[in-house]
């Protein structure tokens, strides 16, 4: 008997706290359960998507205000804010465009930033492999002569990127599949960046000056796991905000 009442005790625990769409009608906030619902249908950087709800609630809060002054009990006024403001499904096509845009320029950023640093490691590992025998050495000396202009076109895209999200948005419109060009610009400049990891990491093990080809392939993995994630990041925000077509009302356009 005892024994079985101690087995139901965690469930007990894990219903301390319930959604807010599930409390009682006198304890669930409809502003909060709406900033609730917004923020699981949205995905992108987190200070843009948490800088993005909270906006959205100082205009929900806002709104409240403005119908309580007017004369409205609080729950009639924050059901009224909820309802000018349009359903979270209604929202989120607008906000994830948004998000998915910073999104893409997080993504250009890691690549821009970490692109130098690959070139350097090819540079270094033709420089290693120049006057080396052997197969290994060789391939290397040739991967990094690829590769190298590669890297060097997805720097200068990403470059290209950052301009047209920042500076040239003020005054001309971003193009629209922009973000999924970046996406895959991140996606190459990862691929190339694991390439780079694992034939300086073979590389290392039959050249004289290995040490440094080490630390190059540190590099180069470094690089890939702060480009990679981004890029994957990238590419299920694009695929958000492509799911639905663009909504024409919505408070949010801000």
């Amino acid at each position: 008997m005892s024994a079985h009442g101690r087995q139901a005790d965690p469930v007990e625990a894990h219903a301390i706290k319930p959604h807010p769409a599930e409390a009682g009608p006198a304890e669930a906030d409809p502003v909060e359960v709406y900033i609730a619902d917004l923020t699981a249908l949205l995905h992108g950087p987190a200070r843009a998507k948490a800088r993005m709800i909270e906006e959205i609630r100082d205009g929900l809060t806002e709104t409240v205000a403005t119908h309580t002054r007017g004369g409205s009990a609080p729950d009639r006024a924050a059901d009224d804010a909820v309802r000018e403001f349009g359903t979270p499904e209604e929202l989120a096509p607008v906000c994830q465009r948004e998000l998915t845009i910073a999104q893409a320029r997080h993504t250009a950023w890691a690549v821009s930033l970490t692109a130098p640093f690959l070139t350097a490691c090819w540079y270094l590992i033709s420089s290693t492999a120049h006057g080396q025998d052997g197969l290994v050495p060789r391939t290397a000396q040739l991967l990094a002569t690829q590769l190298t202009a590669v890297i060097g076109a997805i720097a200068l895209l990403a470059a290209l990127a950052l301009a047209v999200t920042g500076t040239l948005a003020r005054r001309l419109p971003t193009p629209h599949r922009l973000p999924l060009a970046i996406a895959w610009v991140g996606t190459t400049a990862g691929v190339v960046m694991g390439i780079a990891t694992l034939t300086l990491a073979i590389a290392s093990l039959l050249a004289t000056d290995w040490p440094l080809l080490a630390l190059a392939g540190a590099f180069a993995a470094v690089s890939h796991a702060v480009v990679a994630p981004s890029a994957r990041a990238c590419r299920r925000c694009v695929r958000l905000a492509f799911a639905s077509p663009p909504s024409s009302g919505g408070v949010a356009g801000h």
